[in-house]
């Protein structure tokens, strides 16, 4: 069987773990055939570790004529890139899933995908049970009723800082602080880069003007726990997720990535 072309947009952390998962033969099916990020010398030392190009820019990406682009690097990339990937042939995977928080681009990726062909698969990151949450939503939306849906996370006072949301008092506090309480739009003004769990939790229910998110402060937390609930008439689900790094986070691309060639899909 003819491997599956794999081409890696983001040489950070994340995207060195997806390459290593590649060197590893976790994911014999694909081929790595170039990698594209920001920093030079990361995309360098990326390429030469998964034994591939170091692209220059994402025509240069496309050329090789890969059958998936994976995305670890920002929403702002993904606005960039996408339609260009999709109506070039290739499918995307998407882990900055913030970046259809914004309905338009959302409504041109999801018709360019369409037309060409080509699929937008979104990666669950730092949380999962999506195949879930959509179920309940279904099922109420066939009943005509709206999903009920919320988000909590909880987050160590540090992770706050350089963001709007944190104040000094935080890192004495002795006891758990609310430091957001709206929608997920409402976050999306206040913190439009790093709310890619909400917007994909949100997607998922009941929609972003609707999901009633949360975020507090714990004093001494290190890492994020992210717990989403949907409930409907005689319905309820829980998705309870923590993680102490990000590393779920490109581990979820590669479980992704293993879950459309096999067989049996989960």
């Amino acid at each position: 069987m003819d491997k599956k072309r794999l081409a890696i947009v983001g040489c950070g952390h994340l995207g060195n773990i997806v390459t290593d998962a590649c060197c590893q033969g976790l994911l014999p099916e694909y081929e790595l055939v170039g990698v594209l990020g920001r920093d030079k010398a990361h995309v360098a030392a990326m390429a030469q570790k998964g034994n591939c190009p170091a692209c220059g820019s994402l025509e240069e990406l496309l050329d090789t004529k890969p059958d998936y682009v994976a995305e670890m690097a920002s929403v702002q990339m993904v606005k960039d890139m996408a339609e260009t990937v999709l109506s070039h042939g290739a499918n995307l995977v998407v882990l900055s899933i913030g970046a259809f928080a914004d309905q338009a681009f959302y409504q041109r990726v999801q018709d360019t995908a369409r037309k060409h062909g080509t699929r937008v698969h979104i990666a669950s990151g730092a949380v999962g049970g999506f195949d879930v949450l959509r179920t309940i939503t279904l099922m109420e939306a066939v009943n005509n009723r709206t999903v009920q849906a919320k988000m909590v996370t909880e987050k160590g006072p540090g992770s706050l800082k350089h963001s709007p949301l944190f104040q000094e008092h935080l890192m004495t506090d002795t006891k758990e602080t609310e430091v957001f309480s709206g929608s997920t739009k409402d976050a999306i003004a206040i913190l439009p880069t790093h709310v890619n769990v909400s917007v994909a939790a949100s997607l998922a229910t009941s929609g972003t003007e609707q999901l009633d998110f949360h975020i507090i402060s714990v004093p001494g937390m290190a890492g994020d726990d992210h717990r989403i609930t949907a409930e409907g008439e005689g319905l309820k689900a829980t998705v309870d997720v923590y993680s102490r790094t990000s590393d779920i986070a490109a581990w979820s691309v590669v479980a992704l990535l293993k879950n459309l060639v096999s067989p049996i899909m989960f």
